[in-house]
C-alpha cells in the first residue's frame, strides 16, 4: 500500500513550504496538488514545495486537455521532473466544472487518449521540444469514475484514481474494465494500480472528526453518490438533492449516515483510519490519497497520519 497527501490550491507560498516541510518528515509516497477550477494552478504550489520534499513523488491531480493543451502539459511536467530529479507524476482527467467558463468537453475518452499519447511522444524525444527532458516518461494517473475511461487507463496509464471516494467496492467495480484495457494492450493484468482519494479528517475526538468530514463531503455527495453503485439509493439521493439545490449543505451533512460517510471519506481516529485503509488494501487498492482538510487542524491531521497511521503499514 502506498500513501499520498492531497493539497488544495488555496494557500500562500509560505504555507506550502510549511506543509511540505511537515510532510517530508513522514513516509508519504506521493504529494498531489489539486488543479480545481478557480483555485491556483497546481504547477505553482508543486514547484514551491519541490525543494522541501526529498522522497515523495509530486504531481497535479489533475490537469485536463481542454483548458491546457497537451504540449503545455508536457512542458509543465517535464520541468517539474527536472526540479524533482525524476520524481514527478502526471495526473490527468476530463476536468470538472468547465461548463462554468463555457469550455465544452467533446469526446472525453478520445481527448484523454490523444493527450496521453501526445505527452508520451513529446517526453520520449520524438516531438519538437526545444528543451531537454530529465526522463523519457513519467508515471501517469488518470482520474475517473467511468468504466470507459478506466478501460483506457488500463491500456495507456499507470494508475486509476477514483477521486472523492474511499469506497473499496468502487475500486472493485472499475477493476474489470481496467483489466479489459490491460489485456487489449497486451499488458500484464493488474499492472495498473488503483488509488482512492477522499476527504480525510483524523483526530482523537472521533465525533468531531466525523462531523467535520460530513460537512466537507456534503458539498459533493449529491453528485458522487449517484456515480457509486453501492450508494445508489434513489430515495436517499432524492432526500439530499433538495437541500443541495437550496445550498443548505448543513442539512445535506445531517442526512449522510455513517455507512455512506465511510464510503465517501476517511474519517475518525487514527485507529479508524488504519482500519479503513486495511480494508481497502484487502480489496486490491494500491494507494490511498488523504485529501484536505486532513484534520480539524490541517497540520495536526498530517502529523497524526504520519505518526499514527503510516507506521502500521511500514513494518
Amino acid at each position: 500500500m502506498r500513501f499520498g497527501v492531497g493539497l488544495q490550491g488555496d494557500k500562500t507560498p509560505a504555507e506550502y513550504v510549511a506543509q511540505a516541510t511537515l510532510i517530508d518528515r513522514y513516509a508519504f509516497d506521493v504529494v498531489s496538488v489539486y488543479n480545481d477550477l478557480f483555485f491556483q494552478p497546481a504547477i505553482g504550489p508543486l514547484l514551491v514545495m519541490a525543494p522541501h520534499i526529498r522522497r515523495a513523488m509530486l504531481g497535479p491531480a489533475a490537469l485536463n486537455p481542454y483548458t491546457l493543451h497537451p504540449v503545455e502539459i508536457a512542458g509543465q511536467i517535464a520541468f517539474l521532473d527536472q526540479v524533482t530529479q525524476g520524481r514527478a507524476y502526471l495526473g490527468l482527467a476530463r476536468g470538472a466544472w468547465l461548463d462554468a467558463i463555457g469550455v465544452p468537453q467533446p469526446r472525453p475518452v478520445g481527448a484523454l487518449r490523444e493527450a496521453v499519447l501526445t505527452i508520451k511522444r513529446l517526453l520520449s524525444g520524438e516531438g519538437e521540444l526545444k528543451y531537454r527532458t530529465f526522463r523519457a516518461s513519467v508515471p501517469i494517473t488518470i482520474g475517473t469514475w467511468s468504466p470507459r475511461t478506466a478501460r483506457l487507463a488500463g491500456e495507456i496509464a499507470d494508475e486509476v484514481k477514483i477521486g472523492g471516494s474511499a469506497n473499496s467496492s468502487m475500486a472493485s467495480h472499475l477493476r474489470p474494465f481496467i483489466v479489459e484495457g490491460e489485456v487489449a494492450a497486451g499488458r500484464r493484468e493488474r499492472s495498473v494500480g488503483i488509488c482512492l482519494g477522499a476527504v480525510t479528517v483524523v483526530d482523537a475526538d472521533r465525533a468531531a472528526a466525523r462531523q467535520r468530514a460530513r460537512a466537507e463531503v456534503a458539498l459533493y455527495a449529491p453528485v458522487v453518490a449517484g456515480l457509486d453503485p453501492s450508494l445508489r439509493d434513489e430515495e436517499w439521493l432524492a432526500r439530499i438533492a433538495e437541500p443541495a439545490r437550496r445550498g443548505d449543505y448543513a442539512r445535506v451533512a445531517a442526512l449522510i449516515p455513517d455507512a455512506a460517510l465511510d464510503r465517501l471519506a476517511f474519517a475518525g481516529t487514527p485507529h479508524d483510519i488504519t482500519r479503513q485503509v486495511e480494508d481497502r488494501a484487502r480489496a486490491g487498492v494500491s494507494r490511498v490519497e488523504f485529501g484536505t482538510p486532513h484534520g480539524l487542524d490541517s497540520r495536526e491531521g498530517i502529523r497524526a497520519l504520519g505518526e499514527r497511521v503510516l507506521p502500521s503499514f511500514r513494518t
